[in-house]
């Protein structure tokens, strides 16, 4: 997959790049709603026999305008391009946002980006999509621009679930914070998955019995505190199903840093150092506070059961979810 970090004037784009569908949007968390804006722009790059790009933004514009409130990523920006590559898209092109780039004319995007550096042939984005300082680029300026310079734009409704509301990512956000993973999961189109890298803890699960890949998300990060059924990727693509706890650890520490701690099931080994994805399957119980580690471990073990439970045969809700958490693995022969 091609990635693309820096602007037109430091990276220039590959001349086999140029002339491509261009789908514009940040498109945190590739969900449903996204979806429809992306999978019309590849299948306008497929008729015209173009590429198919994505101009997405990094960071988050809420993290500069206000650093005091950084928005909940339901996709790092590595994460994120792993999905577009899954969906078809030739390049990502990861455009930094600061304040000098929001103070650009809208015009000023038209012509530097759009045109002189990505050559672009269609652009598709989402109805409402506004661009340049002060918001002065929108939808009937994108599209008298494309008629002025000679490219296409396709602007694409809002897309509703079958309750007819609207999919957004706020909305997913609202459901992770509140453990509803499975409702997450239908707005999304996969299951919500985090990747963080693996770090030393203080090793009590394995001194217990249930030794654990500790991870730390971002502060920001909205995940309700608890306990859930996960499935765990190596970057070998190696799978394992688990129980992962996040929050605290009241039983064992004060006021601790809260981390996600994964048990893996049937899985013995080293993973200090790797950058590892959760995929978070069900709710099974909220962060609790026990009189010991007797019963913290018989707790652990009926959280194990629940968790292979719900784990026992369950599909991939389409190509991302494959992609993202159910790769073919030698080891469990798929």
């Amino acid at each position: 997959m091609t990635v693309f970090h820096r602007n037109e004037k430091k990276d220039p784009l590959p001349e086999n790049l140029k002339g491509g569908v261009i789908a514009i949007g940040n498109f945190d968390g590739v969900h449903r709603g996204h979806r429809s804006v992306l999978e019309r722009a590849l299948e306008l790059a497929k008729e015209r026999g173009v590429p198919a790009l994505v101009l997405t933004f990094e960071p988050h514009p809420r993290t500069v305008f206000k650093p005091d409130q950084p928005v909940c990523r339901l996709t790092a920006a590595p994460l994120k391009a792993r999905i577009l590559e899954a969906m078809g898209f030739s390049a990502v092109i990861e455009y930094p946002f600061d304040r000098e780039f929001a103070g650009r004319s809208a015009e000023e995007f038209i012509q530097t980006i759009l045109i002189d550096w990505l050559g672009a042939s269609a652009v598709v984005t989402g109805f409402d999509f506004h661009f340049g300082k002060g918001r002065e680029g929108g939808p009937a300026f994108l599209m008298a621009s494309g008629e002025r310079h000679g490219f296409t734009v396709s602007l694409v409704d809002a897309f509703r679930d079958e309750n007819a509301d609207v999919v957004s990512s706020s909305r997913i956000r609202e459901l992770i914070a509140e453990g509803d993973m499975v409702g997450a999961a239908g707005l999304l189109g996969y299951r919500y998955t985090v990747e963080a890298e693996v770090i030393d803890g203080q090793k009590l699960g394995r001194q217990i019995g249930f030794p654990t890949a500790n991870m730390s998300l971002p502060g920001e990060a909205e995940l309700r505190n608890g306990i859930y059924a996960v499935r765990f990727r190596r970057p070998n693509g190696e799978l394992y199903d688990g129980v992962a706890s996040y929050g605290r650890r009241p039983t064992v520490t004060e006021n601790g840093v809260a981390l996600l701690e994964t048990y893996l099931f049937d899985f013995s080994g080293d993973l200090y150092g790797e950058v590892c994805a959760v995929s978070f399957f069900g709710f099974l119980r909220d962060e609790a506070k026990f009189d010991g580690l007797d019963p913290l471990i018989a707790q652990i073990k009926r959280d194990e059961e629940e968790a292979r439970a719900l784990l026992s045969g369950v599909q991939p809700l389409g190509p991302v979810d494959r992609d993202i958490a159910f790769a073919q693995t030698a080891k469990n022969g798929e």
